[in-house]
């Protein structure tokens, strides 16, 4: 098949041949339809989180099973499915409790010795996040992977793999948005305008979105926002508090930096809480107010929207085709596989809510 390859950290994927091994035991042959270009994956690409190299990256994606092995239950051969990195056992503590993206067991991958997944025809590969989606195929666990209607295209569905699980559940799981609260997210990119179409579906009261770039201020008022503060031009912080007269009852940092983790807590009313979905850099520590603390204010992870995907993302289809999850607009650019690096160089820019390679078999 063929897949992007990366050899070497902050440069240019290489489009080569990979052989991807047969379907065992729970694992599922997937032919790819469609995958985002995330910002996670741009922060293994960079280097900023390590991973063993040569892989092939890639992890929001969408397609149809094409062979699985004798032990899978959950899909069958023709399924239109959505994947998901937070690949669960089943059996652990987090698993037998209801939080399934904080798995810690091992059995969805491969165990060392075994032949790998996949591999270039020089070396074997570690795949990446148990998927490896930019790819003409993908080889994972059933759990992780869950069957969708076909009526939801691959790209939208695609989106709902990473960025729209990662930021609906932040604002709906993590962090409990109740009907009228008032909320920030600063950050919209896909994950960001997720959690702004996530609090609208979930009633909040007035949603701030906040921004450096004026395209997607606007289209973030399409997903929900009803104030929009553009940080280039203005202390972010000082205008929420005066926009909400002294502070929000939630803020989502949907960007990955120290700054801005730092502003969402600075955001916060009295018994707010703050949730940082961006992935902050290894190494990277936050300074805090602690006698911010006295007001039980509250600074918070999310690890993938705190989602049970199998039950979730069907959810989040239905939202879609129903008319009230936006994943039409969050689509900026359509590409093939040859240029996913244009669409990483595009990443880096930041001008653009999502990009898609789009697969035609």
């Amino acid at each position: 098949m063929k897949a992007a390859v990366l050899h070497e950290v902050g440069k240019p994927m290489t489009i080569e041949d990979v052989r991807i091994d047969k379907p065992k035991g729970h694992e599922v042959l997937i032919r790819t339809g469609a995958v985002g270009v995330c910002h996670s994956d741009l922060h293994f690409i960079d280097g900023l989180y390590p991973y063993p190299l040569p892989t092939v990256p890639g992890h929001e994606s969408a397609g149809v099973v094409e062979a699985v092995g004798p032990e899978v239950r959950t899909v069958k051969p023709g399924d239109h499915v959505i994947t998901c990195l937070s690949a669960f056992c089943g059996h652990c503590a987090h698993c037998v409790t209801g939080h399934l993206s904080l798995c810690s067991g091992a059995e969805t991958r491969r165990r060392r010795g075994e032949e790998p997944r996949i591999a270039t025809a020089e070396k074997s590969m570690v795949q990446f996040l148990n998927l490896s989606s930019f790819a003409e195929q993908m080889l994972s666990h059933e759990n992780a992977c869950v069957a969708v209607t076909p009526d939801i295209p691959f790209d939208r569905a695609a989106l709902i793999g990473c960025a729209v699980m990662t930021g609906f559940g932040a604002v709906n799981q993590t962090a409990g948005v109740r009907a009228g609260e008032t909320i920030v997210v600063i950050g919209c990119g896909g994950v960001g305008l997720a959690a702004i179409n996530g609090a609208a579906i979930a009633g909040a009261g007035r949603i701030i979105a906040v921004d450096r770039i004026a395209s997607k201020l606007d289209l973030a008022k399409t997903f929900g926002a009803t104030d929009t503060v553009d940080a280039s031009a203005v202390d972010a912080v000082e205008v929420v508090r005066d926009l909400t007269k002294g502070g929000v009852d939630h803020a989502f940092e949907a960007i990955g930096l120290k700054p801005t983790a730092e502003q969402a807590f600075q955001m916060l009313a009295r018994g707010g809480t703050a949730t940082i979905i961006g992935m902050i850099p290894h190494g990277t520590m936050l300074e805090i107010d602690g006698s911010e603390f006295l007001g039980e204010k509250r600074l918070q992870g999310s690890m993938m929207g705190s989602n049970r995907f199998p039950v979730d993302m069907p959810r989040l289809v239905d939202f879609y085709l129903r008319g009230l999850l936006k994943l039409d607009d969050m689509i900026a650019q359509r590409l093939p596989l040859e240029q996913v690096n244009e669409a990483v160089a595009e990443l880096r820019t930041g001008r653009l809510a999502r990009s898609v390679l789009v697969f035609d078999h």
